[in-house]
């Protein structure tokens, strides 16, 4: 009860819980459906209990928020459901329809209990964010790009992302590595999660490594198997699609499950629902190029030989009338050289007879020739003689009159007439002085003059105007 203090109506701590107590179990008598988005799961394995976060938004702002109580036999229940009609395990991020119950307690307050949840609602609002993505993608325009691009040929050189336990890598392994034809492959195995909330992050950070380097791949492959259908929305999800439709190499996919196709399959650029499957695709696509060349290769082979065949006898055909044509032309050739040789004997003679002829009458002109230019040449040298007899004597008077002419000039010349008409030499240090540049005052010069020679100090020096 109240107690009075100061004139105020005053309720303990207690009296308060429990009026909260009454009242709602008064308006919440009974168990009842409500939806809301469980932001976080807390599941914790020691105990088996949950504890999720429940909240509810508007426009991505959060408006409503509350810990809500899950006890592991109702866990386990709403689990096997949620695998059994989803294909997925209750889960972080899910809106989910709930029946609860709520209590309150004076300890421990206010508290939600999740009963049962109902997996068909959150079966809606999965395939409803699967349709959402592939409206987006259809509206971005790039729902089919990946399938635009053209596969090589020979798809050789392929990245996965998988993991290298996973069954569904064995079995992609195994069918190409024992194929029938031993067609040789390269892979480059990029570990990924597979399944669960991490999964697309995962894949999306592998396939931008491979965009890298792309240039040393034809396709990538996404092979996952051995889970069965379950942990396959992760699939669906808009950014690890998008990145797919919009990747530059072929993107293939062999995720291993027979329901629904996910949107990655979808957008991918060939769809083989399981690595198996995926694995034998890439074989046809070899024994598609194989098939026709082997073919090619027998065609050739036959044709070639009837070629061969056909040309062989044209050719001893033509080799037979060749012989026949030849052996005509011999015995043609045979009569006619005997011809020839009979008339070249004939016109040899005549020719032989008329040349010697020619010869005999030259031979003749050239004695009779010879003879007159002998004749003609001694004359001019006996001329030449007398003209040379004649002149040689006033040849030798003007020569020397020529050399007594150079004497003189040669004695006018010497340094001795020089130095007699007057003038000297004058040197320094036993240098001809030249230049008056290279004398100063003090020096003494050394003059030469006819009778003798005269040592003078300079004074001064003055040079020339035009110097």
């Amino acid at each position: 009860m109240p107690i009075e203090i100061s004139n105020k109506k005053v309720f303990s701590l207690s009296e308060v819980t429990a009026s909260i107590e009454r009242t709602i179990e008064a308006r919440y008598k009974s168990a009842f459906w409500m939806t809301a988005e469980m932001n976080k799961l807390n599941y914790y394995k020691h105990s088996g209990h949950c504890y999720p976060d429940l909240i509810e938004r508007n426009n991505e702002k959060v408006i409503a928020q509350v810990r809500a109580t899950l006890w592991k036999g109702d866990f386990q229940n709403i689990n096997r459901k949620f695998l059994t009609v989803l294909k997925e395990p209750l889960k972080d991020g899910i809106k989910i329809l709930l029946l609860a119950k709520i209590s309150f307690d004076a300890l421990h307050g206010l508290s939600i209990q999740i009963l049962d949840i109902d997996p068909g609602y959150t079966l809606g609002d999965l395939e409803k964010e699967k349709q959402d993505t592939i409206k987006r993608l259809q509206t971005e325009h790039v729902f089919n790009t990946n399938k635009s691009i053209a596969l090589p040929l020979l798809p050789q050189r392929i990245a996965i992302i998988s993991v290298e336990t996973s069954k569904g890598y064995a079995d992609f392994l195994q069918v190409i590595k024992t194929n029938s034809w031993n067609y040789k492959f390269f892979f480059m195995l990029l570990p990924s999660l597979l399944q669960g909330d991490k999964a697309a992050q995962n894949i999306i950070s592998q396939l931008n490594r491979i965009k890298k380097v792309k240039q040393h791949f034809d396709a990538v492959a996404i092979i996952r198997g051995g889970g069965g259908d379950v942990g396959l929305s992760c699939y669906n999800n808009y950014n690890l699609a998008k990145t797919i439709a919009e990747f530059p190499l072929p993107v293939l996919t062999g995720i291993g499950h027979s329901t629904n196709e996910t949107v990655s399959e979808m957008i991918a650029h060939t769809n083989a629902i399981t690595p198996t499957k995926l694995a034998e695709f890439l074989i046809q696509k070899f024994h598609n190029v194989s098939v026709p060349v082997k073919n090619a290769e027998k065609y050739i082979a036959v044709h070639a030989k009837q070629i061969l065949d056909y040309a062989t006898q044209q050719l001893l055909a033509e080799l037979k009338l060749f012989k026949s044509v030849t052996e005509n032309m011999v015995t043609n050739g045979k009569y006619r050289i005997a011809e020839c040789i009979g008339e070249l004997q004939q016109h040899s003679e005549a020719i032989l007879l008329k040349q010697h002829r020619e010869i005999k009458h030259k031979s003749i002109i050239i004695i009779k020739d010879s003879n007159n230019y002998v004749m003609h040449k001694r004359v001019q040298l006996t001329q030449a003689a007398s003209a040379v007899q004649y002149s040689l004597p006033r040849i030798f008077k003007q020569e020397r009159i020529g050399l007594k002419h150079i004497e003189e000039k040669i004695q006018v010349m010497h340094p001795e007439n020089i130095l007699k008409r007057g003038f000297s030499i004058t040197t320094l240090n036993g240098k001809l002085v030249q230049q008056i540049k290279n004398i100063k005052a003090g020096d003494l010069l050394q003059t030469k003059i006819y009778s003798g020679i005269i040592t003078s100090e300079v004074i001064t020096t003055k040079k020339n105007s035009d110097e």
